[in-house]
C-alpha cells in the first residue's frame, strides 16, 4: 500500500533524514518508534506532503506522490492524525467531525459507535475537551476522510494511562477493521501491542526492522535507541 523509498528530507539546509525506507502493506499495522528527535515525525510529514522529500520516491498504491501537494495526497486517500490533534477549538465536536467528511464508508453514527464519549459532547466546543477527548476527536475526523491508510503521529502524547489504554483499543478495533496503519510512537508498549512489524529510527535513519517480539527480545536495541530496560 505504501512504500517509502530511501527519501532525504531537509528542514533549509539541514539535513534530517538520512535514506528512510518503509512499507506498510494492505491491512497492516506498522510502529514507527524512536526517542525525541530521531526524525519519526519528519518522516510524517514527508509521506503526507507537509515536507516533501528532496530525493528518493513516496508511492502509494503504485502512484509516486513524493511531489504532489497535500490536499492531493489526501484526497488520494492518507488520512492524518496530527501531532497535538489539531483540532478546531471553537467548533463543536460535530463541526470539526463533518470538516472533512466524505460519504463513503466512515459515518457520523459509525465513528460514534466507536466513540461513545464523542456523542455524549457532540454539541460542546472541541476546545473544552479533555485531552483524552481530543484524541479520539481527532482519529475520528480522520476516519470520516475515508482515507484507505491511517497515519497517527504521537496519538498517546501527553495521555494519562487508563487514556492511553483507550487509546490502544481503539486502535486494535481499527486494526480488526483491516485498515492499514501506520503509528509513530514513543510508547513502546502501546505500539508493540498494536503492531504486526516495527521499525526503529535514529537520527534521521531507520536502525531496526522486525517484529514486535523481535524487538522485544532484542535487549540492545531497545536499550541502545529506545531507553527500555
Amino acid at each position: 500500500m505504501l512504500d517509502v523509498e530511501a527519501i532525504h528530507t531537509y528542514y533549509g539546509e539541514s539535513h534530517v533524514l538520512h535514506g528512510v525506507s518503509l512499507r506498510v502493506a494492505p491491512g497492516e499495522a506498522v510502529a514507527l518508534l524512536g526517542r525525541n528527535g530521531a526524525g519519526k515525525t519528519t518522516a510524517i510529514r514527508s509521506i503526507v506532503g507537509f515536507t516533501p522529500p528532496r530525493a528518493g520516491r513516496v508511492v502509494f498504491e503504485g502512484q509516486p506522490i513524493e511531489r504532489w501537494p497535500a490536499y492531493r495526497i489526501a484526497r488520494r486517500g492518507l488520512a492524518l492524525v496530527p501531532q497535538g490533534r489539531r483540532i478546531f477549538a471553537p467548533l463543536s465536536v460535530r463541526e470539526n467531525l463533518l470538516l472533512g467528511a466524505r460519504s463513503e464508508g466512515w459515518t457520523l453514527e459509525r465513528v460514534f459507535e466507536l466513540f461513545p464519549r464523542l456523542r455524549e459532547r457532540e454539541g460542546q466546543s472541541g476546545g473544552t475537551l479533555s485531552g483524552g477527548e481530543q484524541q479520539m476527536l481527532a482519529i475520528a475526523r480522520a476516519l470520516l476522510t475515508n482515507g484507505r491508510l491511517l497515519l497517527l503521529d504521537e496519538p498517546s502524547e501527553g495521555l494519562a494511562p487508563i487514556i492511553v489504554r483507550e487509546i490502544g483499543r481503539i486502535l486494535q478495533a481499527l486494526k480488526a477493521e483491516r485498515l492499514s496503519l501506520l503509528l509513530v510512537e514513543q510508547n513502546y508498549h502501546l505500539a508493540l501491542r498494536v503492531a504486526d512489524r516495527v521499525y526503529v529510527m535514529n537520527k534521521g535513519q531507520i536502525v531496526y526492522v522486525g517484529t514486535p517480539a523481535g524487538l522485544e527480545a532484542d535487549e540492545e536495541i531497545k536499550r541502545r535507541y529506545l531507553g527500555v530496560a
